[in-house]
């Protein structure tokens, strides 16, 4: 099926080119999207009376994409996820959860112009494709980890261990804490001083009963 492509398609053309696509490739993406206009001749008079029209509104569309591409530059985005020992997330994080991301840091992107391979299933520094425009797009970073703690020491190329936490407390000395968690005084060496000042009266107290004053 020969198509009139109303907006530069990557691998395929730019505005205005008539050009050959698969008929399935056109009706589930191509005319739906409005990216393209089926190859009549009434459609080609159509799109070349409107030529001036459609060029001069995609080229301030690609300006306006290319500011707002200028204040996401070096954006990172940090997705806090649950993880297995081994780095593998619980499920996945897709593009609709990076649009999310991105808009929550300001800037609205819809999970059609984010470009992805596949969903990511590991903990670690993922570079996100975003595209603003057919001719405008930029590269985030998409820092996935189980909290925001490990996002910084990934973001800073430090390494934490996800057990870290978990051996710290195991280390620790549960007697010195009471049912509120709050640390217990020592009081040991209290204790043995009371001890001792209680020998003492008592040593002092059989002195005097075994010499009585005359």
């Amino acid at each position: 099926m020969e198509v009139i492509l109303l907006e530069r398609i990557e691998k395929l053309g730019q505005m205005g080119d008539v050009v050959k696509v698969r008929p399935g490739f056109a009706r589930n993406y191509l005319l739906p999207q409005k990216k393209a206009l089926r190859a009549t001749d009434q459609n080609k008079q159509g799109f070349e009376g409107q030529r001036a029209q459609l060029e001069a509104e995609n080229l301030d569309n690609k300006h306006e994409a290319e500011a707002v591409a200028a204040r996401m530059e070096g954006l990172k985005i940090i997705i806090v996820r649950q993880a297995s020992d081994n780095n593998q997330l619980y499920g996945s994080v897709t593009v609709r959860n990076i649009s999310q991301a991105v808009t929550e840091a300001g800037f609205s992107v819809d999970s059609k112009q984010v470009q992805m391979g596949r969903p990511i299933k590991t903990i670690g520094l993922f570079d996100v494709t975003i595209r603003l425009h057919p001719e405008v797009s930029l590269t985030i970073i998409a820092n996935v980890a189980r909290s925001e703690e490990e996002a910084l020491a990934q973001a800073e190329g430090r390494v934490i261990d996800p057990d870290a936490m978990i051996e710290d407390t195991a280390e620790l000395d549960l007697s010195t804490f009471d049912e509120d968690g709050a640390e217990v005084a020592d009081t040991s060496d209290e204790a043995a001083d009371t001890s001792e000042e209680a020998a003492e009266a008592t040593s002092e107290s059989d002195e005097a009963e075994a010499n009585p004053a005359a």
